[in-house]
């Protein structure tokens, strides 16, 4: 039987949709929304990085990623210092530290609920499905 593709995609974009939607609602408790933890990971991957790095680790535009910064800059989570050339490097701040740290902790529970229905072997083939789709050429 041929598995149905538009089938496939729509039902890896409702599982999407349904981690977001759980991960936003868990980290309101933080002040932050998924969009903002998912900066301050990147920015705690990529230390020192430039704006154009993380906006594509985390699938924004530039000037998507440039509006986020300056709110979270505002809002004391994250420093911008000049790096090379006109490049801003972008670092955590102890504040921002602190609301990836308790966003963690939220989205441990989000997603161990989510991925409750799926035994051990289930995530792992999950995974490496996943990482064929991506990590191919």
């Amino acid at each position: 039987m041929t598995t149905d593709l538009e089938v496939l995609g729509q039902a890896l974009k409702r599982a999407q949709y349904r981690n977001h939607r759980a991960m936003d609602a868990a980290l309101r408790e933080t002040g932050v929304s998924l969009v903002q933890w998912d900066a301050l990971r990147a920015i705690e991957r990529m230390p020192g990085a430039s704006g154009h790095a993380l906006a594509v680790a985390t699938f924004q535009s530039d000037q998507a990623f440039g509006t986020l910064a300056n709110r979270l800059v505002d809002r004391g989570l994250i420093a911008r210092s000049a790096g090379h050339g006109r490049r801003l490097d972008h670092t955590l701040t102890e504040s921002g530290r602190a609301a990836l740290a308790e966003g963690r902790q939220l989205a441990t529970g989000v997603l161990r609920d989510l991925f409750a229905p799926l035994d051990e072997e289930q995530r792992a083939q999950l995974l490496r499905a996943l990482r064929d789709l991506t990590e191919g050429p």
